[in-house]
């Protein structure tokens, strides 16, 4: 299998702009996502503010693994599987909450918020048998558990380069969110959870790099939120570009404020106005310009935001044609309350379950993911040869840099990321394969 990843999304293939169908369709594939990319990867679990106490939780899961995040006595946050070691059942069936610790339904054993084994019904029968040792038996820890800026991330790969080295320069655009105010930022409410008849990736790719379908897929939607249609975009006169790096991806216009337009909410379009000098004074002209713009991102794998409209995202997998969205919004913490509350509502209106350009993006990924069920199908490529050859350097923008926002490199820049993990045994062989090789020169 890591032979034909290798080869069936390759450098080649992907400097001529093609793509195989099969790696949204195969289960074989999928499971090999699981291990090589899940399970290895740095992957979004929390945002700080949802744990403000000590005890507080919430469960999640990392590819299929479902897991707890908790606050540990200590102040620091830990996650550790859902799974009982004695039969396997879930000790933690709440999405989110305050407890003690954690008690199996099945058995009654118990946890501490760090993990460990404190209880269980009829104990005295286990301490009576030769060699049972408690220490041996708590709830499995991920290997590591960083934080950036608010945002909390694990891998269950102890070997696994720091979270900073596995962002890389991607940190840069990822304070045009997370660092544009000192106050730093918070979750606004709670999340909302749907399921899609789709794909993982193709959700992660939408938002790592394709503008393309907004001005036709989201007609509607802007003519009902604006009287008018989505901003022409890749306008020469108006500087925009696809940015990334280690397959993190960030396309972009320096329009100031087009995507929190969409909202309709002149709440927000002022709050913006009126911080634009700090912003600019904290973060600097250009990325300034970036806070509310026309833009989407993905972080590798499967976390996605719209800076504008705030609502950050997970690309949950529940197998190769199946997907829970996860979605939060992101409010800075210094922001008046009215404006949060825009933030949420606009939210709402625009990119949830029932918002006007949600529904849209739904109905043509689950299509995308289901017409590859057929054998001849799938036997066709995919086009992906937008802005082949547009790579620039630029004397502010870290990463591999792209011209206009009409492109597909950021798109091939991720299906990189993602052969280069799933044709790699573990992180030694992937590092050794360097940071991401440009196709596009």
């Amino acid at each position: 299998m890591s032979k034909s990843v290798s080869t069936m999304v390759g450098p080649q293939l992907l400097s001529e702009g093609r793509l195989p169908r099969d790696i949204f369709w195969s289960q074989e594939i999928y499971q090999l996502e699981l291990e090589r990319i899940f399970a290895r990867a740095w992957v979004f679990i929390a945002h700080e503010s949802q744990l403000p106490h000590t005890g507080s939780f919430l469960t999640t899961r990392i590819g299929e693994d479902e897991v707890i995040v908790v606050r540990n006595r200590d102040g620091r946050v830990g996650a550790f599987l859902n799974s009982c070691p004695h039969r396997g059942n879930r000790v933690c069936s709440a999405e989110v909450g305050v407890a003690r610790g954690f008690v199996c339904n099945y058995h009654g054993w118990s946890f501490g918020l760090d993990g460990s084994l404190r209880g269980m019904h009829e104990s005295g029968s286990y301490d009576r048998e030769p060699g049972f040792d408690r220490s041996r038996l708590g709830l499995t820890p991920v290997a590591q558990v960083e934080g950036y800026k608010g945002l909390l991330f694990a891998t269950f790969d102890p070997s696994a380069p720091a979270l900073t080295e596995f962002l890389g320069d991607f940190t840069f655009y990822l304070d045009v969110m997370l660092d544009n105010d000192p106050g730093g930022t918070e979750f606004a409410g709670g999340c909302i959870s749907s399921i899609l008849g789709c794909n993982w990736k193709i959700a992660a790719e939408n938002f790592a790099g394709d503008a393309l379908h907004a001005g036709w897929t989201h007609a509607s939607g802007a003519e009902a939120m604006l009287g008018g249609p989505v901003a022409t975009l890749g306008d020469e006169a108006n500087e925009s570009y696809h940015v990334n790096t280690n397959g993190h991806c960030w396309e972009f216009n320096l329009d100031g404020v087009g995507n929190a337009a969409t909202l309709g909410d002149k709440r927000i379009m002022n709050y913006l106005r009126e911080q634009r000098g700090a912003f600019e004074a904290r973060l600097g002209a250009t990325r300034a310009k970036m806070v509310g713009s026309v833009s989407s991102a993905n972080v590798f794998p499967n976390f996605s935001f719209l800076p504008g409209q705030n609502t950050f995202r997970t690309w949950q997998p529940l197998g190769p044609h199946k997907t829970e969205l996860r979605t939060w919004v992101l409010v800075n913490c210094n922001a008046p309350q009215e404006v949060k509350d825009a933030w949420r509502k606009g939210a709402m209106l625009t990119f949830s379950p029932s918002g006007v350009f949600e529904m849209d993006d739904g109905e043509n990924w689950e299509g995308s993911t289901h017409s590859n069920r057929g054998f001849v199908t799938r036997q066709q490529p995919l086009h992906y040869g937008l802005g082949l050859a547009s790579r620039v350097d630029h004397p502010e923008l870290p990463g591999n840099v792209y011209r206009g926002q009409i492109n597909d490199a950021n798109q091939r820049a991720f299906y990189h990321q993602w052969s280069k993990m799933m044709s790699s045994t573990d992180w030694a062989e992937l590092l050794d394969k360097g940071p991401h090789d440009d196709t596009d020169r």
